[in-house]
């Protein structure tokens, strides 16, 4: 499999002098094409820290990272928009699903697309076929306070999907769910994974998911303490 996501030695803090504090230290991780990556551990262990770094949101302090097999960041950022490499190659979903409320299912998951150039008859045929894909098509015209929580999060995995990234993260994508529903979701990303070839990396402290993952990597004060593999 090839590695879409690649940290090297990736550190990161934050304050300085005797305030600062190091909230990663020496990071090395890769997750493959069709991969589905656990992230778990303590509250304050570098989970989401770690996830804002590969989304491009917060910058490193040392170490080397590729995204999608390119260098963007060794010493500085080596793309010039960050905000185009989000669009273009990484797909976020969040513990609430944070759907528009003044949008239907369908525009919800269109506007990713027409942010992104995309006109919107194009974006709304794309839209409908996702929806479809997640076994959610019934619910296109639904507005967000009218679909269920699993419906709600399978819009939202849409919405990732998009712009066909190759790289999507989730924070506790079924947090808010129950066993059953947070199952359904995981076997999707599981799916989207494999289907897409995409790399998908999830913080969760859901136990209840742990064998749906590929590899676990539990994180304890910004270090990675053990990696094994999960699926059954």
């Amino acid at each position: 499999m090839p590695a879409l996501v690649e940290l090297s030695g990736i550190s990161k803090g934050f304050g300085s002098g005797e305030a600062r504090v190091q909230a990663l230290s020496d990071i090395r991780l890769s997750v493959g094409a069709g991969e589905v990556v656990g992230l778990r551990g303590p509250s304050g262990s570098g989970k989401s820290t770690l996830l804002n770094l590969v989304a491009c949101i917060l910058e490193p302090d040392a170490g080397l990272m590729r995204l999608a097999g390119e260098p963007v960041w060794r010493g500085r950022w080596l793309r010039g928009d960050l905000r185009a490499l989000r669009r273009e190659s990484i797909g976020f979903i969040f513990q609430f699903h944070n759907l528009l409320p003044f949008l239907d299912a369908t525009d919800n998951v269109a506007l990713a697309m027409t942010l992104n150039g995309r006109p919107l008859p194009e974006a709304r045929r794309r839209a409908r076929e996702l929806l479809d894909y997640l076994q959610v098509g019934r619910r296109a015209a639904a507005m967000p306070a009218k679909l269920s929580g699993g419906e709600a999060q399978r819009v939202a995995i849409a919405r990732a999907l998009a712009n066909s990234p190759r790289i999507i993260l989730a924070d506790e994508p079924t947090a808010a769910l129950d066993s059953e529903r947070a199952q359904v979701v995981m076997d999707l990303l599981r799916r989207v994974a494999q289907e897409h070839a995409a790399a998908v990396l999830v913080v969760t402290h859901d136990d209840k998911i742990f064998s749906r993952f590929d590899r676990l990597v539990s994180l304890r004060d910004g270090r990675i303490e053990a990696e094994e593999r999960a699926a059954a």
